[in-house]
């Protein structure tokens, strides 16, 4: 797990929700997918600093709780908590190493979580803990790099990132340096785990109706830059989505 390179991060990670490919396809869709949370409650796994965690407390979740590995990513949760309070909980945790909650949660969610597990046990203990975490027929939404990303496709630069194989090999599949391209850039590595990898791990882990579901660009990002400017984000998506029902 990466606790160290978010660490150095902090309140930087906000930024990246500006960037083009974010802001017009990542957050819509994945809110889209995730759809009505009214009176739901919501565990947000690796909430980084708490944007989707606020978001579905404003999109009136009953409860939410973040938790991540970086403790200065949730200090910046929470300070963000007290500077417009919405009712977020936020605590220090490896998902990895979950501890047990005592209420069941109705939606889990993983926003560039299992990428992190170097070894296909780790990503399926992840898997495991969001399972046991959840009510029964409760909805798990994951979001990581496309398995189908081509490095030598298209590249997403003009979107705000920029994606490189480091050259090493993780057990679950090549190691990648995604660098935000804001100002300074801000660098992070993960792997970029096989499509059977996620699909096996979710079930071994319980899941059933295991489902990839692209992302889309906004209509306000149509209107905002064009179609040609979306042409290579099409062709080469550089992220998916999941969902799994417990």
């Amino acid at each position: 797990m990466s606790e160290q390179q978010y660490d150095e991060i902090g309140e930087a990670f906000e930024g990246f929700k500006a960037l083009p490919l974010e802001r017009y396809a990542v957050v819509p869709s994945f809110l889209a997918m995730v759809g009505d949370v009214r009176g739901k409650s919501v565990l947000d796994l690796a909430c980084g600093t708490g944007f989707y965690s606020r978001e579905f407390r404003r999109r009136g979740a009953a409860d939410v709780l973040g938790i991540d590995i970086s403790r200065e990513m949730i200090g910046v949760a929470q300070a963000l908590e007290e500077r417009e309070p919405l009712g977020a909980r936020y605590e220090v945790g490896d998902a990895s190493r979950l501890r047990s909650v005592e209420d069941r949660f109705d939606i889990a969610l993983a926003v560039q979580l299992i990428n992190y597990a170097d070894d296909i046990a780790t990503a399926e203990q992840m898997c495991r803990n969001a399972h046991r975490s959840l009510k029964p027929g409760g909805e798990f939404f994951v979001l990581n790099q496309s398995p189908d990303f081509r490095f030598d496709g298209p590249p997403p630069d003009r979107y705000g990132f920029r994606s490189e194989l480091t050259g090493e090999q993780a057990q679950t599949g090549p190691k990648v340096r995604t660098t935000a391209l804001l100002d300074p850039p801000v660098s992070f590595v993960a792997n970029r785990p096989r499509r059977e990898v996620y699909e096996q791990c979710l079930r071994a882990a319980g899941f059933s109706d295991v489902t990839w579901v692209p992302l889309t660009v906004s209509e306000a990002g149509m209107r905002e830059f064009g179609a040609d400017f979306w042409a290579d984000f099409h062709a080469n998506p550089p992220l998916e989505m999941l969902r799994c029902r417990a």
